[in-house]
């Protein structure tokens, strides 16, 4: 399999922009989803890089399943968990007992997110370069 880490790497840059003009734009649960995606796709940037395969979107169970020597700190553990938290509820209303979930994500939450990606999309880089 060829090694398409670099198309991942820059997808995962992409989604972080898309995801700061969403947080911008004060569309807070899609800020939070976007910033998700973007350090999922980092972090199986690293596993193409690694020429390994990476199944799920879990970043965490992805970050902790890295080989021993590309282990993350624990402080990136706990942002990965964070942002695994966006994955599904910034999405679909039945996620809530009611209201939208629109209604449930501030831009305090968005700019954590975007923030927790930025560093784990930088950990990734700097495996890879």
């Amino acid at each position: 399999m060829p090694d398409r880490s670099a198309d991942w790497l820059a997808q995962a840059e992409r989604d972080l922009e898309v995801a700061r003009h969403l947080l911008e734009g004060g569309f807070y649960e899609w800020a939070c989803f976007v910033a998700q995606q973007a350090a999922e796709k980092a972090v199986k940037a690293l596993y193409q890089h690694l020429h390994g395969e990476a199944w799920g979107h879990a970043v965490t169970v992805l970050l902790e399943s890295l080989p021993e020597e590309h282990h993350p700190p624990a402080d990136l553990v706990e942002k990965a968990k964070a942002l695994d938290r966006y994955y599904i509820q910034p999405r679909y209303p039945n996620g809530f007992e009611r209201g939208a979930p629109k209604d449930y994500y501030t831009r305090k939450d968005a700019e954590a997110a975007v923030s927790d990606a930025q560093a784990i999309l930088a950990f990734c880089a700097s495996k890879i370069s």
